[in-house]
C-alpha cells in the first residue's frame, strides 16, 4: 500500500492538517478507516484526499504512510488527474 503524506501545515479550528493521499482509492480509504477517519471527510473533487491532523499524520507514518515534498505532493496529482482509471474504483471516477 503506498500512502502518502505531505509536510503542509495548515492551521484549522486549533488544529495543524496536512494532506493524505495515495495511488489509488482504495488505498487512501483503507488508510483512512484505519486511522479512524470518517469516509465523508474523503474530498474527491479538486485532487482526491482527507485533511488529516498531526496525530493522525504521525500514526499514518509509523503505518507505513511516505512523506512526501510540496513538489511530489504535485506530481502525484497531475498524475492521478492524466491517469484517472489508475486511481479511481470502478464507477467511482469523476466526471
Amino acid at each position: 500500500m503506498t500512502v502518502y503524506v505531505d509536510r503542509a501545515r495548515h492551521p484549522f479550528k486549533g488544529m495543524i492538517m496536512c494532506h493524505m493521499l495515495a495511488d489509488t482509492e482504495e488505498e487512501l480509504h483503507q488508510m483512512a478507516r484505519r486511522l479512524g477517519m470518517k469516509r465523508e471527510w474523503f474530498q474527491p473533487k479538486s485532487s482526491p484526499h482527507y485533511d488529516i491532523d498531526e496525530n493522525r499524520r504521525a500514526k499514518a507514518l509509523e503505518m507505513g504512510a511516505q512523506e512526501i515534498s510540496r513538489r511530489d505532493l504535485v506530481d502525484l496529482i497531475r498524475r492521478i488527474r492524466r491517469e484517472p482509471r489508475t486511481f479511481w474504483l470502478p464507477g467511482h471516477e469523476l466526471k
